[in-house]
């Protein structure tokens, strides 16, 4: 019997790739996105089957979990995907800006999972993967609003994993580095001020210093790889640490200890 994965934000990306990965490894995948009407290569894959599903929407979210459930009867793994990044310093952030990164990262998150949460426990069976970011455990500068949105959904998924353990239900992390995608264009938002300048010095160093690192991408289709043995490992694994760089930074970290690695960090980003 195929198995069946739900997977939010597969309109590109990590998302779409991951759709098409599982499908390839025999699974009925359901694809969930804001607007399938504008997907074209998907819906072309018999065993993929497009949904609308808006994270930030609660009705949306109700709606998609209904159809899905009874188009499919049962879902062994939900991919929480669906996510960008708010790039700046937080000065320059909105108010508005960081309630969109949070509605999307985290709450959005957190809504789809508890919208299958009685599917789950009903079965006593079922995987979240949440996807979250090396910069999950690890920062840069100036992104602060990205990274805390992210460490929010390590501390939510760590804790949920041992509640949701004792029902049969696994929780996991998935936590990629850099990913030849989209993820700079149109999961990239940026957060700038008038007359804010006084970072300017920083902000050049960091990015000239970035430049330098030439560091390693992954393609999406290495990091779909990894979601998909994540899926199907049959281990209680907690976190997934994906591409050379999101391996080394966690490593040195840890290695490192906190105090450490920060100063590190510094002397890297700004010297």
């Amino acid at each position: 019997m195929k198995k069946t994965i739900v997977i939010t934000g597969a309109s590109s990306g990590i998302g779409k790739a991951t759709a098409k990965h599982f499908a390839n490894k025999g699974w009925h995948v359901a694809a969930t996105m804001r607007a399938p009407q504008k997907e074209a290569e998907l819906n072309e894959i018999d065993t993929i089957k497009l949904y609308t599903l808006d994270v930030t929407n609660e009705s949306s979210i109700e709606k998609a979990v209904e159809q899905i459930i009874n188009d499919f009867g049962t879902v062994d793994v939900v991919l929480n995907n669906a996510g960008y990044g708010l790039l700046g310093t937080f000065e320059a952030a909105s108010q508005e800006a960081i309630r969109q990164q949070f509605d999307t990262n985290v709450f959005g998150l957190m809504n789809v999972t508890r919208a299958f949460l009685p599917h789950f426990r009903e079965n006593r069976s079922g995987t979240f993967l949440n996807v979250s970011s090396i910069g999950g455990v690890i920062t840069f500068p100036m992104m602060s609003i990205y990274h805390s949105s992210k460490w929010a959904v390590e501390g939510f998924s760590e804790s949920l994993a041992y509640e949701l353990g004792q029902l049969g239900i696994q929780v996991k992390l998935i936590e990629p580095g850099g990913v030849s995608t989209d993820f700079g264009g149109r999961s990239m938002s940026y957060a700038t001020k008038e007359g804010l300048t006084d970072y300017d010095q920083a902000s050049n160093l960091f990015n000239a210093n970035i430049a330098k690192t030439g560091m390693q991408y992954s393609t999406a289709e290495f990091i779909a790889d990894g979601i998909y043995n994540a899926a199907t490992d049959g281990t209680t694994n907690l976190r997934y640490p994906l591409g050379v760089d999101a391996e080394e930074l966690y490593a040195n970290r840890r290695k490192a200890g906190d105090q450490e690695f920060v100063n590190y960090m510094n002397v890297q980003m700004f010297d």
